[in-house]
């Protein structure tokens, strides 16, 4: 053979190892981005059955509430596999709904104690942001561009009396609340989130098992409008993505609807565990669905084709 030849077959060779490796990424990769197949990301047993609230940072790291035990929230680093204590809130507090503004500063639920906690970026002591006397159980949050919060506050004694709060940042830096009107009796409020452009407010009940959307005017709940109701199965935390679907955590069916802003139910994605309480988008281009489970207490994760409504806030760039 001579010299030209052989290395004209050694290119050739190199060439072709090049595209195999190439392709086998590629493959490897799809097989990773497989949209709606949920896997187990956390071990059993990491929190109580009180596991709720999940919440991404814009560096990547979910925070979960009642890490081993009542009161404390957990964190789970990008690309992690276990959760690892952040933070534990005073005594007798325990958290429920987490939520992240621009700044970086978490805000929690504190359903025992009737608080909203507040910790700034950067630092894991909480201190109070707003407590009122006339909080039910503060539950999950949602959260606007502006920083405006959204709490619900349902009376799970009751199947009405529930209340919607709104809680604005005053000068002084403490939160300022107020309990929002309704042209309709509201049920126990548990799961809530906003539509991407911030115009309507979207609530899950518990005992009617619907979520109703609301167009947001200060703080006046107007227009009341049944999305979707369900003839089975508790319905819990819900979360929006860029498009405008919901999200919806139906406790004790193992599985999380998807429906579209006009109601339609567009597919449910089945989960490996049965008892999905709340949920959140993350990941570095916000299209990771994390799902707390209450039966074994762990996190669930699956990918998603079009990102979160908050993740699109924290890192405009993803959208």
């Amino acid at each position: 053979m001579i010299t030209g030849e052989r290395d004209l077959r050694a290119g050739f060779a190199a060439t072709f190892l090049i595209a195999f490796v190439a392709f086998s990424a590629a493959r490897t990769d799809a097989a990773e981005d497989i949209l709606f197949v949920s896997k187990q990301l956390t071990p059993q047993g990491e929190y109580t059955s009180g596991i709720e609230g999940p919440a991404v940072d814009a560096s990547g790291n979910l925070y979960v509430v009642n890490f081993r035990q009542r009161g404390t929230i957990g964190k789970v680093a990008p690309g992690a596999s276990q959760s690892q204590l952040f933070t534990s809130l005073p005594a007798d507090s325990i958290g429920n709904g987490i939520r992240f503004d621009r700044e970086g500063r978490m805000y929690i639920a504190d359903f025992k104690k009737h608080n909203v906690w507040v910790i700034a970026s950067g630092e894991t002591t909480p201190r109070v942001y707003f407590h009122s006397d006339r909080f039910n159980q503060p539950n999950d949050l949602a959260i606007a561009a502006d920083g405006t919060l959204y709490a619900s506050d349902p009376r799970f004694a009751s199947p009405s009396g529930g209340q919607i709060w709104r809680i604005t940042r005053g000068p002084d830096g403490n939160g300022q609340g107020e309990v929002m009107s309704s042209t309709r009796r509201l049920g126990v409020t548990n799961g809530i989130d906003l539509s991407p452009d911030g115009a309507t407010l979207y609530v899950s009940e518990s005992n009617s098992r619907q979520v109703w959307a609301y167009r947001l005017d200060g703080s006046k709940l107007l227009d009341p409008r049944l999305i979707r109701g369900f003839a089975d199965f508790e319905v819990d935390g819900l979360r929006t993505d860029v498009d405008g679907r919901i999200y919806l955590a139906r406790l004790s069916a193992g599985k999380i609807a998807v429906i579209g802003a006009d109601g339609s139910l567009e597919r449910e994605v089945p989960l490996r565990g049965k008892e999905p309480t709340n949920l959140t988008f993350g990941g570095p281009d916000g299209k990771t669905v994390f799902v707390t489970q209450k039966d074994g207490g762990f996190i669930e994760a699956f990918r998603v084709g079009r990102p979160g409504r908050e993740p699109c806030l924290q890192m405009p760039r993803i959208c």
